[in-house]
């Protein structure tokens, strides 16, 4: 008969394999820059002059036909959340 030690050493070791094993890796939420600005582009927003982050959300500038835009952008989804002239 196994000793008890023995016996929790291998159950827990079996628990780390599974764990390890079947584990999925986080997914990553915010969509990549890059493709922020391909869906921007597509939207008639161009050329993007500058972006940075602000409170969780995208904050760019860049040109829609000849008018200056500010805008908030959703990283999850690329969505704009906010479309303002710009000064």
């Amino acid at each position: 008969m196994m000793e008890s030690k023995t016996f929790f050493f291998l159950v827990a070791m079996f628990m780390a394999f599974c764990t390890s094993s079947f584990a999925k890796p986080p997914v990553p939420v915010a969509k990549p820059l890059s493709h922020i600005i391909k869906m921007l582009e597509g939207q008639g927003y161009r050329p993007i002059v500058d972006v940075s982050m602000n409170d969780g959300l995208w904050v760019v500038e860049a040109y829609k036909g000849s008018e200056k835009r500010a805008l908030k952008v959703n990283p999850d989804s690329g969505e704009v959340v906010s479309d303002r002239p710009d000064d």
